[in-house]
C-alpha cells in the first residue's frame, strides 16, 4: 500500500460474528491497544454455514455484527490470534488490511 504523506499506517481489523460474541472480541480489541470500534449490527451475507438475514429476529444476540476497528500494526496480530480462536468453534470471519488514517493519536 502507497503511504500518503501525512497519513499514517496501521491495521484496519473487521470482524462478522454473531452477536453474543461482541464482548469477547471487544474485550479482544480492547487488549490490544484499540481504543475503540464500530458495531453495524444486523449484517447479511452468505458463506461457509449458509444464508444470514440482517433482520433482527428476537435481540441483538442473534444475528451478525460487524466489529471495524484500528491499531498499530504491532499490535494487531495479538487481537487477531485471539479472535482465531474463538473463530475456531463459531462461525464468522476477519479481515486484516493496512489502512492510512490523518489522525493517528485518535488510534
Amino acid at each position: 500500500m502507497n503511504t500518503w504523506p501525512g497519513y499514517t499506517t496501521m491495521a484496519r481489523i473487521e470482524v462478522v460474528v454473531d452477536g453474543e460474541h461482541i464482548p469477547t472480541v471487544r474485550d479482544l480489541l480492547l487488549a490490544a491497544g484499540a481504543k475503540g470500534f464500530t458495531a453495524i449490527q444486523g449484517v447479511s451475507g452468505f458463506g461457509h454455514s449458509g444464508a444470514h438475514e440482517g433482520r433482527l429476529m428476537f435481540n441483538d444476540r442473534n444475528s451478525l455484527t460487524l466489529l471495524i476497528s484500528v491499531v498499530q500494526i504491532d499490535r494487531a496480530q495479538a487481537a487477531v490470534a485471539g479472535i482465531r480462536q474463538l473463530l475456531d468453534d463459531h462461525h464468522g470471519v476477519v479481515l486484516i488490511s493496512e489502512t492510512q488514517v490523518s489522525r493517528a493519536d485518535y488510534f
